[in-house]
C-alpha cells in the first residue's frame, strides 16, 4: 500500500525516533509498504518518519545512481543491488574530506541543495530479521545512507545548509508545508489551504 509522504513542516520530521523490537507489529508489511511508496515516488531512501513514525528504521535502494559513481565499475557494482533495511542503525564513525552532491527529500519535493558530506561512514545496524551489522560504507551509498540516518535524528538535509540559503529557501519551504506544490506522489500536508 502506498503510504501518503509527510511534507516539510510536519512535527515527525523534527523528533528523535526510537529503537525497535522484533516484535514490532505489522513491521514486515510496514517494510514492503515503504518500499512501494518510495519506488511509487522515484526516491532511493525512505526513513520512518517520513511516512508518519516514530520509529529508528529506513530503506534503501541506490540503484538508480549505480552510473553516478565517477564512471568506476567497481562503485557502480556496488549500488546496482544497493537495497537495503536498515533497523536501529547507528553512524558511529564518519571520515574523509567532506565533498559535496546536490541532494532532494521526497518530504521536501521540488528543492536540490548542495550538501557537504563525509565520504566514508561505518554504520551499526540490524535488518529485516534483526541480524546485526557493523558495515563500512563510503561513496555514494555512505550519502544516501546519511541522508537517511539525518531523518531519524530529525534532521532535514536544508538543516544542514548555510543559514543565508536556508533564508532565501524559507518561502518556498513555507509553500511546500502548506500544500502549495506541484508533486506526483501521494503527500499529506501540515497546513491545510
Amino acid at each position: 500500500m502506498i503510504l501518503p509522504i509527510r511534507a516539510y513542516g510536519d512535527p515527525v520530521l523534527k523528533k528523535m525516533t526510537q529503537d525497535i523490537e522484533p516484535d514490532h507489529p505489522g513491521l514486515k508489511q510496514l517494510i514492503a509498504d515503504m518500499f512501494e511508496t518510495m519506488y511509487a515516488a522515484n526516491g532511493v531512501g525512505l526513513a520512518a518518519p517520513q511516512v508518519g513514525l516514530g520509529i529508528r528504521m529506513f530503506i534503501v535502494d541506490a540503484s538508480p545512481f549505480a552510473e553516478d559513481e565517477d564512471g568506476n565499475p567497481t562503485d557502480e557494482a556496488k549500488l546496482k543491488d544497493f537495497k537495503k533495511v536498515f533497523i536501529n542503525p547507528y553512524i558511529v564513525e564518519e571520515e574523509g574530506e567532506e565533498w559535496p552532491f546536490e541532494e532532494g527529500c521526497l518530504s521536501i519535493p521540488n528543492i536540490r541543495e548542495e550538501v557537504f558530506r563525509e565520504p566514508r561512514i561505518v554504520l551499526q545496524y540490524q535488518d529485516e530479521n534483526f541480524k546485526e551489522y557493523e558495515v563500512e560504507f563510503d561513496g555514494m551509498a555512505a550519502r544516501v545512507i546519511q541522508h537517511e540516518h539525518d531523518h531519524l535524528d530529525g534532521i532535514l538535509f536544508t538543516d544542514r545548509l548555510k543559514p543565508l540559503r536556508r533564508r532565501l529557501l524559507n518561502g518556498k519551504l513555507r509553500d511546500i508545508s502548506r500544500g502549495d506544490t506541484e508533486v506526483k506522489y501521494k503527500m499529506r500536508f501540515p497546513v491545510t489551504k
